[in-house]
């Protein structure tokens, strides 16, 4: 990313975070909708060819070679114990930054980006069972529908993925 555009992400998160807003990049799983915040995002990018790697959690789909660097990818899906799906036209790799770590994520479909209030953002329920549900810091509320809001550091600090990410950075 240019001097410049690192200068404007940084300007525009700070006044996001003066007028209590934040942005949020949205995605689709099994029908649901979910988010995370934007500037954990570095690209997003079409499905190529992953290299498997023998001996990981079933949610490792494996690497992939993005311009000379090597990314680990994860099934969000398969993380968070959802039926597997069909990949599609719609299907992408997230490239996120987070902790310190570059990964990547397969999702159905990139939505959009949006911009929600900090009020608009409730804590999710304490009644909530099912898994992933350590993963989720809020919901949003949208015209139709929940978003369901991430917290990227957490999905990318589990002990399995450290491993996979410490295998897949001393290659």
């Amino acid at each position: 990313m240019s001097t410049v555009a690192e200068r404007k992400n940084t300007l525009e998160n700070n006044l996001s975070e003066v007028h209590g807003t934040m942005q949020l990049v949205s995605f689709q799983l099994a029908k649901e909708i979910y988010g995370i915040e934007i500037t954990k995002v570095r690209e997003i990018i079409l499905i190529s060819e992953i290299t498997k790697i023998p001996q990981t959690p079933h949610y490792v789909k494996g690497l992939i070679n993005l311009r000379s660097s090597v990314i680990p990818v994860i099934d969000l899906r398969a993380l968070f114990g959802l039926s597997e799906g069909e990949q599609s036209d719609e299907s992408r790799i997230m490239v996120l930054q987070a902790g310190g770590k570059t990964i990547g994520i397969m999702v159905d479909a990139v939505s959009e980006v949006l911009r929600v209030k900090h009020e608009q953002i409730a804590p999710p329920p304490p009644t909530i069972a099912s898994l992933g549900k350590e993963y989720i810091t809020g919901l949003v509320k949208l015209d139709k529908q929940l978003l369901i809001l991430l917290d990227i550091d957490r999905i990318l600090g589990n002990e399995a993925t450290d491993e996979l990410l410490s295998a897949a950075y001393a290659g």
